[in-house]
């Protein structure tokens, strides 16, 4: 993509209601745009970053084992009161009625749907186990809508939700997508740490938060240094493996500020490991049992051959609160690099010739042809702008690596960076295979 046809509104200035980084980053960048209080427009730049994450959190669904499906926005009231939690969720719902008087809401969860959609079509355990998810937007009406994208009122949400026939096997769902969710967070590039949490409204008496640290964060969290040691390509995806890998993580004292005791902490980790922060929730997963199945009568015929309730656990992940949370993460010294795997553009090239000079231009647009026949993700500038508003332009951008044109090079070698590195003077084909071997191995 050429930047001169690229649709990339940067803004020089820190607008005055953003206070966080990642807010103000992906607003002075042109990767959003408020809409409404607590709702943004994804721009195109924002946009290839979400698709990337949505992507990665796909595929590690998939690989645990669950099945993708989509779910509507809209639902009724009717399934919310059945669940008895239609009254009780309070005001963040938002509830809406149609043309006929049907009281309809702007789904905030999807437990109650999800458990309709089961027991209408699901009748035996030979059908399971059974993890569905799909990926969607919801809205909160957020009281206070703050922090960009990090606390709005519309979001893009991952939901899985598991279905089992007894505690056991909900368990070993459970530590599936505990696993399946360490391993997503990785491949973004973030280290989540599993936090003992409270359920809230969804319910259940299992349930895990997934924080990264973060100045920024919401949460004050109490930990243990040694958390941060732990590896998860040292465990196999059998169920023995996976719930060896879930107790690594939770021996450990790790809570938040809603379920820490200053007691038990001081009593599970020694003085010098204790590890006292703040961190942003990224993901939260619970079990619970019966607590939706059993009002709403979602029942199979048993290997007992006896008609039993299923067992049920969900699991959320905030996509698109996640391209914040890595620029939390990520953003240093006014400078933004994103992650190899969900970097907008895999390289940028940046001419700084004169803009008269057909031969530099020629050897630029070579490369960059050469690039894309490579199958990467190129971002050309080829604008007018000065060399010093270039590079903190693409310092803003946050791709990681550059591919510098200038008059004083010669042959087939150019400048070659990483962002926050040193420059390097080398061949192309070089650079090319340092790339592949960067964003293809």
């Amino acid at each position: 993509m050429k930047l001169s046809n690229f649709f990339l509104p940067i803004l020089r200035d820190v607008p005055s209601d953003a206070t966080i980084k990642s807010h103000q980053l992906m607003l002075r960048s042109g990767m959003i745009r408020q809409s409404a209080s607590g709702i943004y427009s994804w721009l195109p730049l924002g946009f290839k970053v979400l698709k990337k994450i949505e992507s990665i959190v796909r595929d590690e669904q998939n690989k645990a084992g669950a099945q993708e499906m989509l779910m509507p926005t809209i639902q009724s009231a009717d399934l919310w009161k059945e669940s008895g939690r239609y009254d009780g969720y309070g005001l963040e719902m938002l509830r809406i009625r149609d043309r006929q008087d049907r009281e309809l809401l702007y789904g905030p969860t999807n437990e109650e749907l999800i458990t309709q959609i089961f027991r209408d079509n699901v009748k035996t355990y030979k059908s399971l186990p059974l993890i569905l998810y799909h990926i969607q937007w919801k809205f909160r009406d957020e009281i206070r809508p703050r922090f960009g994208i990090m606390r709005c009122r519309e979001f893009l949400m991952k939901d899985s939700y598991s279905f089992d026939e007894n505690k056991e096997g909900a368990i070993i769902s459970y530590n599936k997508m505990f696993c399946a969710y360490l391993k997503t967070f990785e491949r973004l590039g973030l280290r989540a740490i599993p936090m003992a949490a409270d359920t809230g409204p969804i319910g259940g008496d299992l349930s895990h938060e997934f924080i990264i640290l973060a100045d920024t964060g919401e949460s004050q969290i109490f930990t243990s240094k040694k958390i941060l040691d732990l590896k998860i390509s040292d465990f196999k995806n059998d169920s023995e493996s996976l719930a060896k890998m879930v107790k690594s993580y939770t021996d450990i004292y790790s809570a938040t500020d809603e379920k820490f005791n200053q007691s038990d902490f001081d009593k599970s980790v020694e003085k010098k490991d204790q590890l006292v922060t703040r961190g942003i929730e990224v993901g939260h997963i619970f079990y619970f049992g019966d607590k939706y199945s059993k009002p709403m009568k979602a029942l199979v015929n048993s290997s007992e051959g006896k008609n039993i309730t299923i067992e049920m656990g969900s699991y959320g992940i905030g996509v698109s609160r996640l391209a914040g949370a890595i620029i939390e993460a990520n953003y240093k010294d006014n400078v933004m690099k994103w992650p190899a795997s969900v970097t907008p553009f895999h390289v940028a090239v940046i001419y700084l010739g004169k803009k008269n000079d057909e031969t530099l231009k020629k050897k630029t647009s070579d490369v960059y042809e050469k690039l894309l026949n490579n199958s990467f993700e190129v971002l050309l500038d080829d604008t007018d702008e000065s060399p010093a508003s270039k590079f903190k332009n693409f310092d803003l951008i946050g791709i990681p690596y550059q591919i510098i044109i200038g008059a004083k090079q010669s042959g087939d070698e150019f400048e070659f960076k990483e962002l926050g590195e040193e420059k390097e003077i080398i061949n192309l084909d070089i650079i090319i295979n340092k790339l592949k071997k960067i964003y293809f191995n």
